[in-house]
């Protein structure tokens, strides 16, 4: 496993294609554990609009044979600042390649996205059940409350 990010000196890539994800042997296989990743100042782009959209990102998940390297993980999330999609598509579309690259024994993500047009749109997924035996603690991110 080559690591391309951490130790360098990387810019932010152009879209999440463009994102490369750094994994590395997981030190602890064969046990039950949670790592949790949480981005709260996450943006993307409306693919209507182009306007900015905002959210705050859990990721959950139980390793495999592998763990995700944060720092091409915070380049990845951020590569969806110039990117356009829906809520669902971004939520999901993050899940899914994590879940394909790293093969986690679990994943969960949530996406609590800011209202645009007065409504909040909140998208959950994971990939099937959790681990026997695996804490799962709630995500605990408020739903929106507006001003006041």
């Amino acid at each position: 496993m080559s690591i391309t990010h951490l130790g360098q000196t990387s810019s932010l890539p152009a879209s999440p294609d463009a994102a490369t994800l750094d994994y590395v042997p997981n030190p602890r296989t064969g046990r039950a554990y949670l790592v949790r990743f949480t981005a709260p100042e996450f943006t993307s782009l409306c693919p209507v609009t182009g306007q900015p959209d905002f959210a705050h990102i859990v990721i959950d998940y139980a390793p495999g044979e592998t763990i995700v390297e944060s720092k091409s993980l915070k380049l990845f999330l951020g590569s969806f600042r110039n990117h356009a999609g829906f809520h669902e598509d971004v939520t999901v579309g993050i899940a899914e390649r994590l879940v394909q690259e790293m093969a986690p024994q679990w994943l969960r993500i949530g996406g609590y996205w800011y209202p645009r047009g007065g409504i909040p749109i909140d998208v959950f997924w994971q990939s099937g059940e959790p681990p026997v035996g695996l804490w799962v603690p709630p995500q605990d991110v408020p739903g929106y409350r507006g001003r006041g």
